[in-house]
């Protein structure tokens, strides 16, 4: 028991970082987490020792390259980004934009795979990054393909991220209609002020989505918008992308989804 305790404090540790706090103080790792400082001090000690953390020269705590190491291991970091790479590969060199790759964490989609431009500009869609399904293109592609209890818990308290960002259930839910209907999706400045994005779901068995791909262009001098004859333009490379990357993943486990 004392075991599981002394795990699952170290756990609420390495939990307490993230996009926004990629390196913490030990105080405010013992606050993030929610223990008490002395313990905290301890408990970080012994993960810096493993390799789980690495201390800074100005004393603020990153996670360290164990973790890293162990994360390469994993299916989603592993087989999926491997056999998903030539084809953002592709779509990268057919529109000279930043290419994503993503999947549904739950009401969220997380970013496992990215291609810059080289043009590109800031974006909020970082890998390893989770952002709320409804706020950007490749989350409302995997949320207008997923299951009604997961598109009414998406949608039961939408975050606004930028003052685009659509928040409003009915609305949501008459777009996530259009991406059904017209087999793409489409976001602008909702995640990042000026920038637009284009997402399709890359198709699965039994017409399930295993992930989505996204071009994202823009940025802060460029109008947050796309004309008619360039969104159909890029919805058709995408669409033979994503396409040719579900017959890729239909000969391996992936073809039943993440795990």
């Amino acid at each position: 028991m004392r075991g599981q305790a002394v795990t699952s404090r170290a756990l609420r540790l390495l939990g307490a970082f993230d996009a926004e706090h990629p390196r913490l103080r030990l105080s405010a790792l013992a606050r993030r987490g929610g223990l008490p400082l002395s313990t905290a001090h301890r408990l970080v000690a012994e993960l810096e020792e493993w390799g789980a953390l690495d201390r800074e020269p100005d004393g603020a705590y990153v996670v360290g390259r164990r973790i890293w190491q162990l994360a390469l291991l994993a299916p989603i970091h592993g087989e999926l980004r491997e056999i998903a790479m030539p084809f953002l590969e592709d779509v990268h060199r057919a529109t000279g934009e930043n290419v994503h790759l993503a999947i549904r964490d739950g009401v969220h989609s997380l970013y496992i795979e990215r291609i810059w431009s080289r043009a590109s500009v800031p974006l909020e869609s970082k890998v390893g990054r989770r952002l709320p399904l409804h706020a950007t293109a490749a989350g409302k592609a995997l949320l207008a393909a997923a299951a009604p209890e997961v598109v009414e818990a998406a949608l039961a308290a939408p975050e606004r991220l930028t003052a685009h960002t659509v928040t409003d259930p009915a609305t949501l839910r008459r777009d996530l209609a259009e991406v059904r209907a017209r087999g793409y999706a489409y976001s602008a400045g909702e995640a990042t002020p000026g920038t637009w994005s284009i997402a399709v779901g890359v198709p699965g068995p039994l017409r399930t989505t295993l992930a989505s791909l996204a071009v994202v262009a823009g940025g802060p001098d460029d109008p947050v918008t796309a004309t008619g004859p360039e969104l159909h333009r890029l919805a058709a490379v995408l669409m033979v992308a994503a396409s040719a990357l579900g017959r890729e993943l239909a000969k391996t486990a992936w073809s039943q989804g993440p795990a």
